[in-house]
């Protein structure tokens, strides 16, 4: 049985063919290609985010997305109640202004108590209903540039082009529905999406409504059918057992096992601690675990052999496979897997390697740190 089969038996989703796959590495890429599609949108125009904060690029974002507004097409942003918070007012009103519909997502003072904690992760653009970006990027000052220093996150994001964009619509539609009670009309007239080029995607939602996503049993499909190699990038490292011991069982049976974490540069220390807690028995089974030093490392990638390929939202941790509403791509072309392989070797050449030696003469205080952090790991 080949991966794509494997795939859809084991998650039930089918890929979608002909597909057209445009990799976007950090900001200094990513942000103009978005932008440039936005102002190419002639119809409508969807945005949801996670984290809107402050700068220059929110400032830029707002002003494009109300211009189109005030064009005729219709603008629809839906903003996370809690990775939105730092967002400035202003902006939000700029475009209401202008006519763009601006819905919050979980609203942290009147949203159910007992679901606060269950945001939408999702980064997704959608323009025209023909074209879709997807991965980890957040509209904020900290994601532009090219990863040049510590000012400067590490990032990966996606263009689509192809059926696989109204995969990716129907996670801005869920959101927005629970948001606005609204059903999209384009839901009754849907543009039928032609080949575009030869790249098959599966497009893997969660919702946080429920305590099991598909991401888990995603991680652990593709870490199952691996027979060569696995490479992973995150920002947030926190597995469960039962991915633990697959990546322990992997490297074991003789996979070249790695793994890419920021360092230094982490926005979320707990995250760090947390990660560290399950770096031993990982190092001790042959797992090649790397620091990166250049700056914050938020790219989301897990590739499997020389074909397949994981990318989204979601990190390799508790909160994205439990807490929170996703979107990943399995993406199934040796070209991606390729050109994703070497931007992962680059990487590399910016990361300090954890060997053993190094890891048992850590501090007795960074030892307690990973022990203090063991009651809340399913939090992270």
């Amino acid at each position: 049985m080949n991966p794509k089969q494997l795939l859809e038996q084991s998650i039930g989703i089918p890929f979608t063919e002909g597909n057209k796959v445009e990799i976007l590495r950090n900001g200094v890429r990513i942000f103009p290609a978005m932008l440039e599609a936005i102002e190419q949108a002639q119809d409508n125009v969807d945005f949801l985010t996670f984290v809107y904060w402050q700068g220059k690029i929110a400032e830029t974002f707002a002003q494009k997305l109300a211009k189109k507004a005030q064009e005729g097409v219709k603008v629809r942003v839906l903003l996370d109640g809690y990775g939105s918070r730092p967002m400035r007012k202003e902006l939000i009103q700029h475009m209401k202004d202008a006519g763009v519909e601006v819905i919050t997502f979980r609203p942290l003072m009147r949203w159910k108590i007992w679901k606060s904690d269950n945001r939408t992760h999702r980064k997704i653009l959608i323009c025209d209903d023909e074209v879709a970006f997807t991965g980890g990027v957040g509209i904020a000052e900290e994601w532009e540039g090219d990863a040049r220093n510590e000012h400067e996150w590490r990032e990966t994001h996606f263009k689509i082009k192809g059926p696989a964009v109204w995969g990716i619509k129907s996670a801005f539609i869920e959101n927005w529905i629970e948001a606005n009670d609204e059903l999209l009309p384009e839901l009754f007239s849907a543009k039928e999406q032609g080949q575009q080029g030869s790249v098959s995607i599966q497009t893997v939602r969660t919702s946080s409504s429920v305590r099991w996503s598909d991401i888990v049993l995603l991680y652990q499909s593709l870490l199952r059918m691996a027979k060569e190699r696995i490479y992973i990038c995150t920002a947030y490292f926190n597995p469960d057992d039962v991915l633990l011991n697959e990546l322990i069982q992997k490297s074991n049976e003789g996979l070249d096992v790695r793994l890419i974490v920021p360092g230094g540069h982490i926005d979320k220390r707990i995250s760090k601690v947390a990660a560290e807690d399950v770096f031993e028995p990982l190092i001790r089974n042959g797992v090649q675990v790397h620091y990166y030093t250049r700056t914050m490392m938020h790219a989301k990638i897990l590739l499997v052999d020389n074909e397949v390929s994981c990318v989204g939202s979601a990190n390799f941790n508790h909160r994205s496979m439990l807490k929170d509403d996703e979107i990943n791509l399995v993406m199934i072309d040796r070209d991606i897997n390729q050109a994703l392989t070497d931007d992962y070797f680059n990487d590399l050449q910016h990361c300090e390697r954890v060997t053993q030696q190094r890891w048992k003469r850590r501090s007795t205080v960074r030892k307690a740190k990973e022990l203090l952090t063991r009651p809340v790991k399913d939090e992270l």
